[in-house]
């Protein structure tokens, strides 16, 4: 069975390669023996298009995780054709000096899923062949090093499928405002870990802007749309820069909170000033930018916004979202 399905593998990788124009599953179906097999009548419930369309993705996800860029084109009437560009799946000469192979091995141990380890120690050996040389260990300058990345969330590993092959995706995305999540279709651009937290920037078509959501809020599964993307994708993807904006890192102006005695510990240390007012309670003022709304309902009733009154109102209307559930 394992050589039969390599040989399916390379029949289609061959295929793919072998074109000058996107092929339609139907003729991929029809020029692969396999593939004919399985939907020839006689072959009872395995002989059906059922049958054929589920082993083609399972196949076409093989050839992806193996490194095959697989481009996904749909034609004027419609049909979804697929090719396999040599110029995009030829690789120049790789020369490695030993820091860069380092480097290189540094961020192969950073996955902690089995998945993802299995995909770098593939990279590694890629590299390998390609000329990194073989007696070359790239653990060894900082062997001391454990580096880790927690990934939680179960988005993660098909958002970061959709970031390379460049497909678009659709999933659920509840904002914290909202009691409810709602739809949004996206072309994801990159993933970036900021604060511990997972965020992916990327086109949201819905708005036609660009979005940055975090992956903690998104609820199900992760879907994948054929077509390409309708929007440019920018040199540099600023993840970080721009939920440090939302987050109130690049705040110009200040807010005036009062803050219960003995909590909010985090707030403390970002106050400019802070004045006693008995009875329990202290006052504060912090710098007010973006996302500060939603980082002030995490601390609940031990705090109470005195001005400025949109951040008030912003406020309130998070605690109410949460409310209603």
């Amino acid at each position: 069975m394992a050589i039969a399905k390599a040989e399916r593998l390379m029949n289609l990788a061959l295929c793919l390669l072998g074109t000058r124009r996107p092929l339609s599953k139907r003729e991929l179906r029809d020029s692969i023996e396999a593939y004919v097999e399985a939907v020839r009548p006689g072959n009872g419930a395995a002989g059906s298009d059922d049958s054929f369309n589920r082993m083609f993705e399972r196949d076409k996800d093989d050839l992806r995780e193996l490194g095959l860029v697989i481009e996904t084109v749909e034609n004027l009437d419609g049909e979804v054709g697929y090719l396999a560009r040599r110029d995009s799946n030829r690789l120049p000469p790789i020369t490695l000096d030993a820091e860069e192979a380092a480097a290189l091995g540094l961020a192969a141990k950073v996955w902690q899923q089995a998945r993802l380890a299995g995909a770098a120690s593939g990279a590694l050996q890629k590299l390998r062949a390609a000329g990194m040389p073989e007696d070359l260990d790239p653990y060894e300058p900082h062997g001391a090093l454990e580096p880790r990345i927690p990934v939680h969330e179960a988005s993660f590993e098909p958002l970061m499928l959709a970031c390379r092959d460049r497909r678009p995706v659709v999933f659920e995305y509840r904002k914290a405002t909202a009691a409810r999540p709602e739809t949004r279709s996206v072309e994801p651009w990159a993933l970036e870990c900021w604060r511990g937290h997972w965020y992916l920037a990327g086109w949201d078509r819905d708005r036609g802007a660009e979005r940055v959501f975090r992956l903690s809020r998104i609820t199900g599964k992760v879907r994948s749309r054929n077509g390409r993307f309708t929007a440019d994708i920018p040199d540099v993807v600023t993840v970080r820069e721009t939920v440090a904006s939302w987050a109130g890192e690049t705040a110009d102006r200040s807010a005036l909170i009062r803050l219960r005695t003995g909590s909010g510990y985090p707030l403390r240390a970002k106050a400019t000033a802070v004045r006693e007012l008995g009875d329990g309670w202290d006052e504060l003022e912090i710098p007010y930018g973006h996302g500060l709304d939603a980082w002030l309902v995490e601390f609940g009733p031990d705090v109470v916004v005195l001005e400025p009154a949109e951040l008030r109102a912003d406020v309130v209307d998070r605690l109410r979202a949460v409310a209603k559930g």
